[in-house]
């Protein structure tokens, strides 16, 4: 027997035109551009200032981000708070979103796992992006972990080849805006090592600091 492939027409159905990103995340509530709305509690859309200069992306939400319904609100959210702090960047003037707007995981028992959006969610997703930074217009995009880095950069790059640097000549998501890619702060929580976690944090914060200072 041939297995069904998930329904996945794109998000663009859904994604008004020319709408403020108030209107876009309401917008986005009825979004079924891919499956994953199926089993997550709600979308997730975006938080922070219209006129931001400089955005933030992530992957997806995770866990506690779907059942609260705003982004980075879980323990990577304050990993990321504490670095952005330790740059010097103020988190209430940054633009935060991810590529992919509903939580893919799977269950086991009670608990709900974090799973690695496909390139496919990632495609199916984009035209939020897209709306939404178009309406932002940030000076500087900073990608948070590989999928993000796809997303936002139209291809794959390998993370720890390019962090750190301004890519100002970057095709994608967002042409006009300098793109910087960093790990993604969950990874820091997977880390046991002590001084693992201090080298790790400290590299996301001199990341954060090269795309705070070409804002």
């Amino acid at each position: 027997m041939t297995r069904s492939r998930p329904d996945r027409p794109g998000a663009q159905e859904w994604v008004p035109d020319d709408a403020r990103v108030e209107a876009l995340t309401e917008a986005s509530h009825a979004c079924r551009g891919c499956e994953l709305w199926a089993d997550a509690t709600q979308v997730v859309f975006s938080t922070g200032p219209e006129d931001a200069g400089l955005a933030l992306v992530g992957e997806q939400p995770g866990d506690r981000e779907d059942r609260e319904g705003e982004p980075f609100v879980g323990p990577a959210g304050r990993v990321l708070a504490d670095a952005l702090e330790a740059a010097g960047l103020d988190a209430g003037g940054v633009y935060l979103t991810n590529a992919v707007k509903h939580f893919r995981h799977v269950e086991r028992g009670k608990r709900r796992l974090h799973k690695t959006p496909d390139v496919a969610h990632v495609r199916a997703c984009l035209p939020w992006l897209e709306a939404e930074l178009s309406v932002v217009r940030p000076r500087v995009v900073v990608a948070l972990g590989a999928t993000a880095a796809r997303a936002v950069l139209g291809r794959s790059v390998r993370v720890g080849e390019v962090r750190g640097t301004l890519l100002d000549d970057a095709e994608g998501v967002r042409p006009e805006a300098a793109v910087v890619v960093t790990t993604h702060p969950s990874s820091l929580l997977r880390l046991r090592d002590r001084a693992d976690r201090d080298a790790a944090f400290d590299a996301l914060v001199a990341d954060l600091r090269v795309a705070g200072a070409a804002v």
